[in-house]
């Protein structure tokens, strides 16, 4: 399918943006609407930092995804940015989705988001993820609290699963209704506006998170330092390798300890199952080589937070 195709009579674009707060399975919903993994996951709250656009292209239009941080109240610097960039997202796009969970009654936070969109000037559109975790009947009890808590506004609402891809397809149908008359901005082939270093430091980042838990909360950046070419002594394309050097930085001694784990089986673990996500990617073998590093309180440094690609307003 080539860009002339698609730049016909009646085919739509535009930017979405998701909203949410930390853990309502923004990134999650994201990889189901694209079919493969770009936005890294955990059950790790906070777990977005940086507004990563992600696109879906199909006959009818293109669809761009500004996956945003969860709103929350910042505790330190790094956390005033990541709010900064998600309510930057808001004024930025041509409708906003906004995803709340089914399996909880609408709390302070979701107010605090309601407050943000009640008067917004664009589409908005509401997605109840977490379709799966509750019963019918207390699904219709729950979205009678969400429609009362929406206050008599008129937005469609869908009920969905991130995680078993139900409803997912009629949401994709109410973005679509909501998107302008355009042509297509991306390439057919490109799903993501980052480069492949980014997403890769995004891997080991999630692994980190998935393997450390609350341990290493959200003390923890990677920097991707070196990528280069290993030559294949069989001169074959399918035997060559990506070797990738590979910073992760804590805050605190005791989190490195945590991180490099007894004997460093945790930092063999964490960049085991990193470069298999990052083969995936990559689509080719790789050798990845991960050291530790402390950086004394670098969340409320703004030289610290601009080094690591968080860059405030």
């Amino acid at each position: 399918m080539s860009l002339g195709d698609l730049n016909q009579e009646g085919f739509k674009s535009g930017f979405i943006a998701l909203i949410g707060r930390p853990n309502v399975g923004k990134s999650t919903l994201i990889n189901k609407f694209i079919g493969e993994k770009i936005a890294i996951t955990s059950p790790i709250a906070q777990t977005t930092r940086n507004r990563l656009k992600v696109i879906l292209t199909n006959k009818k239009s293109q669809i761009i995804f500004v996956d945003t941080p969860g709103i929350h109240k910042p505790h330190h610097l790094l956390g005033e940015r990541l709010v900064q960039s998600a309510k930057r997202s808001i004024g930025e796009v041509d409708a906003v989705l906004v995803i709340f969970e089914a399996n909880y009654s609408p709390g302070r936070g979701d107010a605090f988001i309601l407050n943000l969109i009640r008067n917004l000037q664009i589409p908005v559109i509401i997605a109840l993820n977490k379709y799966d975790l509750v019963t019918l009947s207390q699904f219709k009890e729950r979205k009678k609290e969400y429609l009362d808590f929406f206050e008599g506004k008129n937005w469609p609402v869908v009920c969905c699963s991130a995680l078993t891809g139900e409803g997912c397809d009629e949401l994709i149908n109410q973005i679509e209704e909501k998107l302008p008359f355009g042509p297509q901005l991306y390439p057919s082939h490109m799903t993501c506006d980052h480069p492949e270093k980014f997403l890769m430091a995004e891997f080991i980042r999630e692994q980190v998170l998935i393997n450390t838990r609350e341990e290493v909360p959200h003390s923890v950046a990677v920097s991707i330092d070196k990528i280069e070419d290993i030559p294949s002594k069989k001169r074959s394309k399918e035997n060559s390798t990506t070797g990738i050097l590979a910073t992760i930085c804590v805050e605190k001694k005791s989190q490195k300890g945590i991180l490099i784990g007894k004997g460093g089986s945790m930092l063999k673990k964490i960049g085991q199952e990193s470069r298999l996500q990052i083969q995936t990617l990559i689509n080719g073998n790789v050798y990845l080589e991960l050291f530790v590093k402390v950086v004394p309180d670098w969340r409320s440094k703004s030289s610290r937070l601009n080094e690591f690609g968080y860059e405030g307003s």
